[in-house]
């Protein structure tokens, strides 16, 4: 029902939005949409953490100047995520980085410490 009324508005002009696959696998899939959930005032839709599709609301939903999608990407600019909120999930990233001894892990979290730390998320 959320989902149809979603599609309603947007084909009205009432509210533009766009469904894309999330990037990643598993925990770092998570965070990444934890990410954009912080950049553009979102929430992350998630059965774990007790959001249903179904019970989300448009406050649930977050927002950006400019979304460019194409096949291959999705292109975030200037999220309408609280700045605060956007240098806390930075901090915490780079804290990360500093305790990772993996160097894999090492270049995805700082592939996605540009992404925030830019204003702009480029996904994949």
């Amino acid at each position: 029902e959320a989902l149809a009324t979603l599609v309603v508005n947007n084909m009205r002009g009432i509210v533009k939005f766009a469904a894309v696959k999330a990037p990643g696998f598993g925990d770092r899939r998570k965070a990444m949409l934890q990410d954009i959930a912080v950049l553009t005032g979102g929430t992350v839709i998630s059965e774990e953490i007790g959001l249903s599709l179904e019970s989300a609301t448009l406050e649930n939903l977050g927002s950006a100047k400019r979304v460019t999608l194409s096949k291959e990407n999705t292109i975030i600019v200037d999220g309408a995520g609280v700045e605060g909120d956007i240098e806390s999930r930075i901090a915490q990233i780079r804290a990360q980085v500093a305790e990772t001894s993996s160097d894999y892990d090492r270049e995805k979290l700082q592939e996605r410490l540009a992404k925030l730390s830019g204003g702009v998320a480029v996904i994949k």
